[in-house]
């Protein structure tokens, strides 16, 4: 399964891209992600463990997923290729374009899921794909 999704913001390139390549940020960034741990950065990736809450009622999931991301040498692409419980394996290249004197971030997403989990998860990623459009807007705009 693949999404797609194009959106500009009023930050340069090189904002964004080190706002994007610091784990960090996406805590909020990503609507789910509520802690980042067990940062570890080499010369070729950062490699860290998000945790994802999902919310059912008055109860919750935390959902711990591995994340190995690397950035290019010009500072244009990050490529995140996340591992999560449940067989969830996600892969998430940003591509950063100048725009005037803003930037576009083309995100391109491709995930599997066992059948089962399938519509969730797609759903999930279009939706906080679609928060961090905004959220990452806000933030370059701030």
């Amino acid at each position: 399964m693949e999404l797609a999704h194009s959106f500009t913001v009023a930050a340069p390139p090189a904002q964004v891209y080190a706002h994007l390549i610091d784990p960090r940020s996406y805590i909020g960034l990503s609507p789910l992600v509520v802690a980042v741990r067990d940062i570890t950065e080499t010369d070729e990736a950062i490699s860290y463990v998000a945790v994802e809450r999902f919310d059912f009622g008055p109860f919750h999931w935390n959902n711990p997923i591995k994340v190995r991301m690397t950035g290019s040498a010009d500072g244009r692409t990050i490529v995140s290729a996340v591992r999560s419980p449940g067989f969830v394996t996600l892969t998430l290249i940003v591509t950063l374009t100048p725009a005037g004197d803003g930037t576009t971030v083309h995100e391109s997403i491709a995930l599997t899921a066992p059948a089962p989990l399938r519509n969730f998860v797609l759903g999930q990623a279009r939706s906080v794909q679609q928060h961090r459009a905004t959220e990452l807007t806000r933030r370059m705009t701030a």
